[in-house]
């Protein structure tokens, strides 16, 4: 199976193309204002437009309330809403029936507890995405550039589907393809420079890598 590669949290049409070009099959625009990587939803719909249809357009929310997902969903056309706050299964069912767009929602682990929280949202949610949970003092709930222990997914049931996020960069992603059955990838901040500011060269290394270890997957 292929393995999916998200990049996540982009804001320029350079770090877009560069992301699609380099083999990412979903791109992901954030809009949570507290976030260095915060796009506003016309700009991040022009920069969609580039690559769309070749890539998976995915909007990134935080318990955001219907009015805001009008106003995303409008301007970027997304294929998929990934939720990455408080959402109970019945919002997630509620935003689907809106949408009617697939929805990835977003748990932050840090023991076997939090995984067990998914328990609820199995066929309601259509994909997971797994990330660390937040270091104390932090105000955001992803794109922290911490990692969590991915032995913890070998307790998934081998029917769930998931991304696994949190701190991937090119020195670790071999060992977060070889170590669980994560059907995808997400990288933020380990494709950055600086706090929203995605890096070419970066973002090259992290495919290079990806690249080796998928080749010793097979």
């Amino acid at each position: 199976m292929k393995l999916d590669v998200k990049i996540c949290g982009l804001k320029t049409a350079e770090t877009v193309e560069r992301a699609v070009a380099r083999g990412a099959t979903h791109i992901g625009f954030i809009f949570f204002e507290k976030s260095p990587r915060n796009i506003s939803p016309d700009v991040a719909g022009d920069l969609a437009d580039k690559v769309r249809g070749r890539v998976k357009i995915v909007a990134v929310t935080v318990d955001a309330n219907d009015e805001e997902l009008d106003d995303i969903v409008s301007l970027l056309r997304p294929d998929i809403l990934q939720l990455h706050g408080h959402e109970s299964p019945e919002r997630i069912l509620h935003i689907k029936a809106l949408y009617g767009l697939p929805v990835m929602k977003v748990f932050s682990v840090r023991e076997q507890a939090d995984l067990d929280r998914i328990d609820r949202f199995i066929g309601v949610a259509d994909r997971f995405l797994f990330d660390a949970k937040a270091p104390k003092g932090s105000e955001l709930p992803g794109g922290n550039g911490v990692s969590f222990d991915w032995n913890l997914m070998a307790s998934l049931d081998e029917g769930v589907d998931y991304m696994l996020s949190g701190g991937l960069n090119k020195d670790n992603v071999a060992v977060a393809i070889a170590s669980t059955r994560a059907t995808g990838i997400d990288a933020s901040s380990g494709v950055e420079s600086a706090p929203g500011v995605k890096d070419i060269g970066m973002i090259d290394a992290f495919f290079d890598a990806i690249a080796d270890a998928t080749a010793k997957r097979r």
